[in-house]
């Protein structure tokens, strides 16, 4: 029996080009890019912003990984099941060049950058399986240091085929990076890896000098990966791994599989725990020179990071758009009422300066700014992801009750919200590797120094911001460093975005950021403090957020 109609609900979200809607990626291909890769990048947005897309998303997330240790005959196979759904989104993100492939394009090609704003696109449409996709681009650099391997499995991480059937490398086509650095004794501190490394002459793999790995990995990502990079010990010290699934005789690797991971965030994606038992494995680089070595890929998933952090907020904020610009409260639609602008342009700002930082980095690979984007990329991985979560629990409150159930979306993005800001190295970590930086590579501050001046003249309060970096850098310097760690990389970070914003954002926008986040009588403590920002600007923000 019908009780009553269904009135003042929002439509569902579909259905929108998540790139062409974009203004922030849109303009930085237009400043830093190729124009045709546009096309591409559009139709990646529109399948994106799909219904079907979404139904894949909800499938590999209700759907969750199955871990198998053995096969019906009593033999080890240690595989992950998926659903169909998951290998759908990743055939996607493989086909559109979201790995390996910017490092096999020429430097002026502006592959990162395009490959940046890819990632940001679809990381929209699921954020889990950008895991596998994020460690395979981010292993081709690491790989460098041995030609070898560098021949051998970059052009099948580089591939856009997508292949989940376990096989040996002559057989693929194509292949998905993986990685174990995390142990149970010690965490961040990877130097305190007791996984041993035993060199063993003549193994079933081609390459490079051959171990047998012993050891047991806590944090173990992605273990349908055909290859994974893995820190183990030798008598030199801690050294980097290629450890393949499948070896090249056709057998299975010692990879043993211990449980999948209970854990926070996506359900989508499998992480695991695994017992290396005499497995195969192939140095890379210097023997003892592990961590030197395995930084490259970490410098990249950091990237990935802070892309992922702002798809992750730009996500929330335009899905509380939609939802303020559909539903009324107290005789007006909420996007109308002024407590609500204030705090969605708030939010707006915040996705603004975090996209436009990543994006920025990336083009920095591609122009070779190397000194930046080491400097920028630590930068931004500390505090971009510091601010996603409370982010996304604001946004999800502009939503009420009805963002706090599962088929809003908004409750997986608050549980993803956490991960990049432990991923990589947690806060302290990420801020005391700013310190290394700004104490032992002067390089990297005379890059910053440079990015800062290109914004000098815009904003008095802006420039009172690039004027005390000298003073923060010089107590990085002192013991005093390490305790005003978290302080001096707020600023550099916010300072950067500001600086940032006002060479390439509309004044509305950076002017606002500016007054907001540095000027201390122009905000307050939560999101929804503006002062200092007139109606029409805020119409400016909100109108770009939803262009």
């Amino acid at each position: 029996m019908q009780t009553h109609d269904v009135v003042n609900q929002v439509p569902d979200f579909s259905g929108h080009n998540l790139f062409a809607t974009d203004a922030v990626a849109v303009e930085a291909m237009q400043r830093w890019g190729r124009r045709e890769d546009v096309a591409a990048l559009s139709s990646l947005g529109e399948l994106a912003g799909s219904a079907t897309t979404q139904g894949w998303a909800d499938d590999a997330h209700r759907d969750t990984p199955r871990l198998r240790t053995h096969d019906r005959t009593g033999q080890r196979v240690d595989e992950v099941d998926y659903t169909r759904s998951y290998h759908d989104l990743m055939r996607v993100a493989v086909g559109h060049g979201l790995t390996a492939e910017a490092w096999t394009r020429p430097r002026d090609s502006g592959a990162h950058l395009r490959r940046a704003a890819g990632f940001v696109t679809w990381s929209r449409a699921e954020a889990g399986h950008l895991c596998p996709i994020s460690m395979t681009y981010a292993a081709a650099p690491a790989l460098r240091s041995t030609p070898a391997l560098t021949d051998r499995w970059v052009p099948l991480l580089a591939s856009r085929e997508y292949d989940p059937v376990p096989r040996p490398r002559r057989e693929r086509g194509s292949a998905i990076a993986g990685m174990g650095m995390t142990e149970k004794q010690g965490g961040s501190d990877v130097r305190a890896n007791a996984t041993r490394a035993e060199a063993t002459p003549g193994g079933p793999i081609e390459g490079g000098e051959t171990y047998r790995l012993t050891g047991h990995k806590w944090f173990f990502s992605a273990p349908m990966s055909d290859v994974f990079l893995v820190l183990a010990t030798t008598e030199a010290g801690v050294t980097c791994f290629l450890v393949p699934r499948v070896l090249d005789d056709g057998t299975r690797n010692a990879l043993r599989l211990q449980r999948l991971k209970d854990k926070l965030g996506n359900r989508s994606n499998a992480s695991s725990e695994v017992e290396f038992e005499q497995a195969w494995a192939v140095r890379v680089g210097e023997d003892g020179r592990g961590i030197r070595t395995i930084i490259e890929m970490v410098s990249s998933t950091r990237l990935d990071c802070i892309l992922g952090s702002s798809a992750t907020m730009r996500e929330s904020v335009t899905r509380a758009l939609h939802h303020a610009r559909h539903r009324s409260a107290f005789g007006a639609h909420l996007v109308e009422q002024p407590l609500m602008r204030n705090v969605l342009a708030d939010l707006a700002l915040e996705v603004e300066a975090a996209e436009l930082l990543g994006l920025r980095m990336a083009h920095a690979v591609d122009a070779g700014e190397s000194e930046l984007a080491r400097l920028g990329v630590a930068l931004g991985k500390f505090w971009v992801c510091k601010r996603t979560p409370p982010l996304v629990a604001e946004a999800l409150e502009c939503l009420g009750g009805a963002g706090y159930v599962e088929e809003n979306g908004l409750a997986r993005l608050y549980r993803e919200a956490p991960l990049n800001s432990i991923w990589e190295g947690s806060g302290n970590v990420g801020a005391l590797d700013v310190l290394r930086a700004l104490t032992r590579e002067p390089a990297t501050v005379a890059a910053l120094d440079k990015e800062l001046s290109a914004a000098r003249g815009h904003d008095r309060r802006l420039d009172r911001a690039i004027d005390a970096v000298p003073e923060l850098v010089a107590t990085a310097a002192t013991e005093r460093g390490p305790w005003q760690a978290r302080r001096i990389v707020e600023h550099l970070a916010v300072t950067l975005q500001a600086a940032l914003l006002a060479q390439h954002s509309p004044a509305a926008v950076s002017e606002a950021f500016v007054a907001g986040r540095l000027d201390g009588e122009g905000h307050g403590s939560t999101f929804g403090s503006l002062d200092d920002v007139g109606p029409a600007e805020v119409t400016a923000i909100l109108d770009r957020t939803w262009s």
